[in-house]
């Protein structure tokens, strides 16, 4: 049975950032897959693998706390996730702090033949990072 595009939402974060199951990318992502996040564009299931081995080693224990879909309009949904975890490591400049890190991303997804292929991504993660001071 074919997952629904909000079950594919749900299940993708799970298994990608909450278990770090690197083999679902091809499951729920198009090979020509696209996100647009931070004035940049990323493409492809390289990207997304090199993005959550960064982030789980940068954050530890990552847990996927919700996942709430907003507006599903045809192929395309807007969803927002919470996500915690501990910040154990240098990410994009941010110096571990040691600390629980709790952020959101919203995101908009569009779906072509039941997978994602394009993403738009807003998300709180640098700001959090930031915000927490390292321990010394």
């Amino acid at each position: 049975m074919e997952m629904k595009a909000s079950q594919k939402i749900k299940y993708g974060n799970e298994e990608l950032l909450g278990k770090g199951n690197l083999s679902v990318i091809n499951e729920i992502f198009s090979p020509n897959y696209i996100v647009h996040a931070g004035g940049k564009d990323y493409q492809g299931h390289k990207f997304i693998k090199e993005f959550t081995k960064m982030l789980r080693s940068a954050v530890s224990n990552i847990e996927v706390v919700n996942i709430e879909i907003l507006l599903q309009a045809g192929e395309t949904i807007a969803w927002r996730r919470t996500l915690t975890g501990k910040h154990v490591a240098n990410m994009m400049g941010a110096l571990p702090s040691g600390q629980i890190l709790e952020w959101r991303d919203m995101v908009i997804s569009r779906f072509e033949d039941g997978m994602i292929t394009e993403e738009w991504n807003v998300s709180e993660l640098a700001g959090e990072m930031l915000s927490k001071k390292p321990h010394n």
